[in-house]
């Protein structure tokens, strides 16, 4: 036994004195890889292993940086299916490389083609092409076979399975290839936002036990109701039968900012505090009030669902010169937007983005021969209903002729049942994650237009409601707080930092979770840079829900963290729209 003690000592020594040319051979990944048999219903193929080095190459999350790796292929298949999913992973110089393995999150509809995004923290990483044929082909092209025939399989593999199975291989393969030791750490990390963030919370809830740490933004969860909420401005206009020009609506978005920006107690052009906004502020109070916008010609180009080719219903435009007041039914718009999706009972169905929030998924498209605002459908929504709703290979709805708000309910209704075990992600019990010492970061920008920040606070509540359903507020809140920390940024667009409003955002989360996996330090706060306006370059270290900010005075050089009962409540819903229980 002490023997051979001492010879896998020596062996992982010598793998780590060794030269990445040394271990970057066919052979040596081939050893690497996990015996069939070990994984269930996984047979790799080694005969399909490639393995050549790069030396100095630009890669990871930097343009600038350059790195050496390991370029690894390999393929796989699931057992008795016939089919082949091919993986790719960055194995970093033995002397960098740090015993952490990461996985990146994609965007829209597509997974992440890029294995080198873990190089930046010393750490393995992969990708996969999910098996049909990820890397260069969006999920929405394939997830119909043809019309009313789905593709189950490429649905289960974009929605969580592939990830899942792509770290299973990559983690084992990565210990044989640096010859680590059994009792060697290997920290496995995740991070993305949005459908990235959706990847992350799939990873979290279905391979718990696989991850050490993930960073998930703004994830797009809730699928159904998410996608169809991007058809709702629409509807709104069309039931109010009212299409007001993009410039009214900038008017309305802007005047609220600058309205209920010093709520949080000081004026720096963000609202901090969306939750006082929409207790105290009245949008009506904009009626009346003038805009003015130039001529301009301009390209849709939707959230970017789809990676390889222009999304879905995009259109180029000329708009004319806007010049006008805020009308009441510019106002009735915003206000039934802001306010979400109810059913003709009453019965909330969806939340909405926070009052200040762009309204990009409301704006109207200029007809030059009937010189008037016309209707313009979001492909983001449209394409999720024809496609994953109607089963029909369309990319967009034409019209909502007919379509009211039981309609969109019905929508919403139809992709939860129908998807719930694939693109819903909100499953609320993270034991396995926790319980194996996962630390879990989550984070969503407070004016984000694309997915509503209410929706993280609801499926943290609901994980807390879930897994400590017999402790006090503070008992559960002290609980969740030692492995699962969420916090909204102020002032923050979908992913990244709001022009509209100039405010703070995290730039490290991942030397955050590192310190807080590998060295036990717990974060407090989620530090952020503002990047603009007139507080750039000041740090601000913000708030873990539910405190909120709130500064002192003009002049304070940081802000409480406060609790508010009446905030948190503005944050919380119920859907009774639903028998479901919408977690």
């Amino acid at each position: 036994m002490r023997q051979s003690c001492r010879a896998v000592a020596a062996l992982a020594a010598t793998a780590k004195a060794a030269t990445l040319a040394d271990l970057c051979t066919v052979a040596n990944v081939q050893s690497a890889l996990p015996a069939n048999g070990t994984l269930v219903g996984i047979d790799l193929l080694p005969s399909t292993v490639t393995a050549s080095p790069v030396y100095n190459a630009t890669g990871g999350m930097s343009s600038t940086a350059t790195y050496t790796y390991c370029n690894v292929t390999v393929a796989y298949t699931h057992t008795g299916k016939g089919d082949i999913v091919n993986l790719k992973y960055a194995l970093p110089s033995p002397s960098s490389f740090s015993n952490r393995f990461y996985v990146a999150g994609g965007g829209g509809f597509s997974l992440s083609s890029d294995a080198t995004g873990g190089l930046a923290y010393d750490a393995a990483s992969g990708a996969t092409d999910a098996g049909y044929d990820a890397f260069s082909t969006s999920y929405d092209e394939v997830v119909l076979y043809g019309n009313g025939s789905i593709n189950w399989d490429a649905t289960h593999m974009f929605g969580y399975q592939a990830l899942g199975e792509m770290t299973q291989v990559g983690k084992p393969l990565t210990r044989g290839f640096y010859a680590l030791a059994d009792d060697t750490k290997l920290y496995t990390y995740f991070e993305g936002c949005s459908d990235g963030g959706r990847e992350g919370m799939s990873q979290v809830q279905r391979y718990g036990e696989e991850f050490d740490g993930a960073i998930t933004g703004a994830p797009a969860f809730r699928f159904a109701h998410q996608q169809v909420l991007h058809v709702y401005s629409s509807a709104v206009e069309q039931t109010l039968d009212y299409y007001p020009p993009p410039c009214e609506l900038e008017k309305i978005v802007n005047a609220t900012i600058a309205a209920c920006d010093p709520l949080d107690g000081r004026t720096d052009g963000v609202i901090s505090r969306t939750d006082l906004c929409m207790l105290n502020f009245n949008l009506t109070s904009i009626i009346g009030e003038s805009y003015y916008c130039a001529a301009e010609t301009s390209s849709s180009l939707g959230f970017g669902f789809n990676r390889k080719r222009q999304a879905q219903g995009s259109t180029t435009s000329t708009t004319p010169e806007q010049n006008g007041t805020v009308t009441a039914e510019g106002v009735a718009v915003a206000q039934g937007i802001y306010d979400g999706i109810f059913n003709s009972e009453g019965e909330r169905a969806y939340l909405s983005w926070q009052i200040g929030s762009e309204l990009g998924d409301a704006a109207t498209t200029y007809n030059n021969e009937t010189d008037t605002w016309e209707l313009n459908i979001p492909s983001t929504g449209g394409e999720y209903v024809t496609k994953f709703i109607q089963l029909l290979d369309l990319d967009n709805l034409s019209d909502l002729n007919n379509v009211t708000y039981d309609t969109l309910v019905d929508w919403i209704n139809t992709g939860f049942v129908r998807y719930y075990e694939s693109l819903q992600t909100t499953l609320p019990d993270l034991t396995p994650f926790q319980s194996t010492g996962g630390k879990l970061l989550h984070y969503h920008g407070e004016s984000d237009s694309s997915i509503p920040a209410a929706s993280s606070v609801h499926y943290w509540q609901s994980v807390r409601s879930i897994m400590y359903p017999d402790l006090s507020d503070e008992e559960a809140l002290a609980a969740l707080q030692e492995w699962y920390q969420f916090y909204l940024i102020p002032g923050a667009g979908h992913c990244g930092a709001n022009s509209l409003q100039p405010g703070p955002y995290p730039q490290n989360n991942m030397d955050i979770i590192i310190d807080w996996v590998e060295n036990g330090v717990q974060p407090t706060a989620l530090n952020a840079t503002v990047s603009s306006g007139v507080k750039a370059g000041e740090t601000q270290m913000l708030c873990q829900w539910p405190t909120r900010p709130l500064w002192a005075s003009e002049n304070a050089t940081s802000f409480d963290c406060v609790e508010d009962e009446a905030s948190i409540d503005s944050w919380t819903y119920t859907f009774p729209a639903f028998k479901l229980p919408v977690y």
